[in-house]
Protein backbone atom coordinates (compact mmCIF):
# COMPACT_ATOMS: atom_id res chain seq x y z
CA UNK A 1 0.00 0.00 0.00
CA UNK A 2 1.26 3.35 -1.13
CA UNK A 3 1.11 6.20 1.49
CA UNK A 4 1.56 9.69 0.96
CA UNK A 5 4.11 11.44 2.81
CA UNK A 6 1.93 14.71 2.89
CA UNK A 7 -0.94 12.86 4.40
CA UNK A 8 2.04 10.82 7.02
CA UNK A 9 3.16 14.15 8.32
CA UNK A 10 0.05 15.65 8.57
CA UNK A 11 -1.06 12.86 11.01
CA UNK A 12 2.09 13.13 12.88
CA UNK A 13 1.55 17.26 13.11
CA UNK A 14 -1.65 16.07 14.78
CA UNK A 15 -0.62 13.60 17.27
CA UNK A 16 1.92 16.22 18.39
CA UNK A 17 0.10 18.94 19.20
CA UNK A 18 -1.38 19.23 22.95
CA UNK A 19 -4.26 19.24 24.28
CA UNK A 20 -5.87 23.08 24.36
CA UNK A 21 -7.25 24.14 28.06
CA UNK A 22 -10.40 25.20 28.36
CA UNK A 23 -9.72 29.02 28.63
CA UNK A 24 -7.45 28.72 25.41
CA UNK A 25 -10.49 26.72 23.71
CA UNK A 26 -12.74 29.58 24.95
CA UNK A 27 -10.29 32.39 23.27
CA UNK A 28 -9.81 30.71 19.86
CA UNK A 29 -13.66 29.65 19.16
CA UNK A 30 -15.36 33.07 20.72
CA UNK A 31 -17.25 31.51 23.22
CA UNK A 32 -17.49 32.60 26.61
CA UNK A 33 -20.01 30.95 28.74
CA UNK A 34 -20.47 34.33 30.28
CA UNK A 35 -21.27 36.70 27.96
CA UNK A 36 -24.81 38.01 27.76
CA UNK A 37 -27.20 37.12 25.09
CA UNK A 38 -30.32 38.95 23.66
CA UNK A 39 -32.80 37.09 21.35
CA UNK A 40 -36.00 38.62 19.91
CA UNK A 41 -38.91 36.11 20.44
CA UNK A 42 -41.81 35.97 19.06
CA UNK A 43 -45.22 36.59 20.68
CA UNK A 44 -47.86 33.89 20.62
CA UNK A 45 -50.75 34.89 18.44
CA UNK A 46 -49.39 38.14 17.03
CA UNK A 47 -47.50 37.83 13.88
CA UNK A 48 -45.59 41.72 14.98
CA UNK A 49 -44.87 41.76 18.23
CA UNK A 50 -41.63 40.54 19.44
CA UNK A 51 -40.06 40.14 23.02
CA UNK A 52 -36.31 40.89 23.84
CA UNK A 53 -34.96 38.41 26.06
CA UNK A 54 -31.60 37.90 27.83
CA UNK A 55 -29.97 35.64 29.40
CA UNK A 56 -25.73 34.28 29.62
CA UNK A 57 -24.70 31.78 26.91
CA UNK A 58 -24.83 29.13 29.60
CA UNK A 59 -28.44 30.11 30.82
CA UNK A 60 -29.58 29.56 26.98
CA UNK A 61 -27.93 26.17 27.01
CA UNK A 62 -29.35 24.99 30.24
CA UNK A 63 -32.72 26.25 28.66
CA UNK A 64 -32.49 24.41 25.32
CA UNK A 65 -31.48 20.96 27.30
CA UNK A 66 -34.47 21.58 29.48
CA UNK A 67 -36.69 22.56 26.24
CA UNK A 68 -35.30 18.93 25.03
CA UNK A 69 -35.89 16.83 28.02
CA UNK A 70 -39.43 18.17 28.44
CA UNK A 71 -40.38 17.03 24.64
CA UNK A 72 -38.28 13.36 24.83
CA UNK A 73 -40.53 13.16 28.22
CA UNK A 74 -43.89 13.95 25.99
CA UNK A 75 -43.31 11.86 23.24
CA UNK A 76 -42.43 8.74 25.62
CA UNK A 77 -45.78 9.34 27.17
CA UNK A 78 -47.50 9.55 23.75
CA UNK A 79 -46.68 5.77 23.35
CA UNK A 80 -47.35 4.79 27.10
CA UNK A 81 -49.81 2.10 28.25
CA UNK A 82 -52.74 4.16 28.41
CA UNK A 83 -54.86 4.37 25.00
CA UNK A 84 -58.38 4.92 23.84
CA UNK A 85 -58.38 1.73 22.06
CA UNK A 86 -58.77 -0.86 25.29
CA UNK A 87 -61.72 0.92 26.68
CA UNK A 88 -64.02 -0.19 24.02
CA UNK A 89 -67.61 0.73 26.45
CA UNK A 90 -66.97 4.16 26.95
CA UNK A 91 -63.84 5.73 24.76
CA UNK A 92 -61.86 6.36 27.70
CA UNK A 93 -58.40 5.77 28.28
CA UNK A 94 -57.86 1.76 29.68
CA UNK A 95 -55.83 2.50 32.78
Amino acid sequence: MFVRPLALTFAFSLAAVPPATAQTASKATGYDPNEKVCESIPAIGSRLAKKKVCGTRAEWEEKKRLDREAVEQAQRQIGGPCTTVGNKNTGGPSC
